[in-house]
C-alpha cells in the first residue's frame, strides 16, 4: 500500500515542479494559439478591425477557401520541400563538423568553434544582408571569384531558393554541431578505439556507433530544426525582397504575413498559421511515434 502511494506521489512530482511556470507559458503559449485558431473561424479583415461591419463566423470557410487557392497548394509544397532540404543540409553539416571538432587539436577547434557561435549569435537580418553583398551581382566577391558576371542569384526560382538554403545552414548548423558534439565527448573513447581496431572506417564509426548511442541528441536537434526552417521568414522575405518575382520564392510564413498584413485578410492569415501548427505537430509526433515503435528511449 506504502509503495503505490508512494508512486502516485511521485507521478504528481513533476506538476508540481512546474506549476509556478504553468500560468506563464498559458499566457504566452496557449492563450495566442487559441486567438489565432478562433480568428481562423471568422470574418475578420480591415472592415472588422475598424469597427465599419460586424465579424461573422465562417466555420471552416477560410480553410476551404485556402485549399481551393492554387498559389497556397504551391507555396505549401515549396515550403515542406525546402524545409526538409534545409533540415538534411543542416543535420549533415552540423555533425560533420561535429566529428571534426574530435579530431583536431585545441587551438582549430576552439578557432572552429568560435567563427560558428559567431554564426550562430549573428541576427537574421543582419546575416541575410551579409550574404546579399557577397552574393551581390555587380559588387559580390563570390560572382568575382568565379568569374559569373552579373548573375543574379535572386533572379531564378532555384537560384534564390539555393542562396536562401546556404544562409539558413550557415546559421543553423552550429546549434547541432555544438549539440552533437558535447554528445559524442559524452561517448566513452574505448568504444569508439575498439570499433577502430576492427577496421571501422570514420562513417562506418558514425554509423553503426556514434549515431545509435547519439539518437536522443539527434531527436533533439531534428525536431528543432524542422520547426526552425519550416518557420523561416525573415531569410525569404530579406534575400528575396519578400517572396521573389511575382511570388515564386515564397514560403508559409511570408504568404501568411502578405495575407494578413498586405492585403488586411487576418483570417486567412490565421488559418494558415494554423495549417502551420498542425502540420508541425505532425510531423513531431510523428517522429515520436517511430521512435518509440523503434524502442527508444525518449
Amino acid at each position: 500500500m506504502a509503495t503505490t502511494t508512494g508512486r502516485r506521489t511521485g507521478a504528481w512530482t513533476p506538476w508540481l515542479y512546474l506549476a509556478p511556470a504553468l500560468p506563464l507559458l498559458g499566457g504566452l503559449l496557449v492563450y495566442p494559439v487559441y486567438q489565432l485558431g478562433l480568428i481562423s473561424f471568422l470574418e475578420y479583415t480591415q472592415a472588422q478591425v475598424s469597427g465599419g461591419e460586424p465579424t461573422t463566423f465562417q466555420g471552416l470557410g477560410n480553410y476551404a477557401t485556402l485549399f481551393a487557392d492554387e498559389q497556397f497548394r504551391q507555396v505549401l509544397l515549396a515550403t515542406v520541400l525546402f524545409a526538409a532540404a534545409c533540415v538534411v543540409s543542416t543535420l549533415a553539416v552540423g555533425c560533420a563538423l561535429a566529428v571534426l571538432l574530435t579530431r583536431v587539436r585545441a587551438l582549430p577547434r576552439l578557432a572552429l568553434m568560435l567563427a560558428a557561435l559567431g554564426a550562430w549569435a549573428t541576427p537574421a537580418v543582419t546575416g541575410s544582408t551579409v550574404w546579399m553583398f557577397l552574393f551581390d551581382p555587380d559588387f559580390g566577391p563570390i560572382n568575382r571569384v568565379f568569374g559569373l558576371g552579373g548573375f543574379s542569384w535572386t533572379y531564378g526560382r532555384y537560384s534564390a531558393f539555393a542562396l536562401v538554403l546556404l544562409e539558413v545552414v550557415w546559421c543553423s548548423f552550429p546549434f547541432v554541431m555544438v549539440t552533437v558534439y558535447a554528445g559524442i565527448r559524452a561517448v566513452p573513447p574505448e568504444v569508439v578505439e575498439a570499433a577502430a581496431l576492427d577496421g571501422a572506417s570514420q562513417w562506418r564509426i558514425w554509423r553503426s556507433v556514434l549515431a545509435p548511442m547519439l539518437r536522443p541528441i539527434l531527436l533533439v536537434v531534428t525536431v528543432q530544426s524542422v520547426i526552425w526552417d519550416f518557420k523561416v521568414f525573415t531569410q525569404i522575405y530579406v534575400m528575396t525582397n519578400g517572396g521573389g518575382i511575382a511570388g515564386q520564392n515564397l514560403v508559409l510564413n511570408v504568404y501568411a504575413y502578405q495575407k494578413a498584413f498586405a492585403s488586411s485578410q487576418y483570417s486567412l492569415g490565421s488559418a494558415i498559421g494554423v495549417v502551420m501548427l498542425l502540420i508541425l505537430l505532425a510531423v513531431t509526433l510523428g517522429y515520436l511515434r517511430i521512435l518509440r515503435r523503434r524502442g527508444e528511449e525518449l
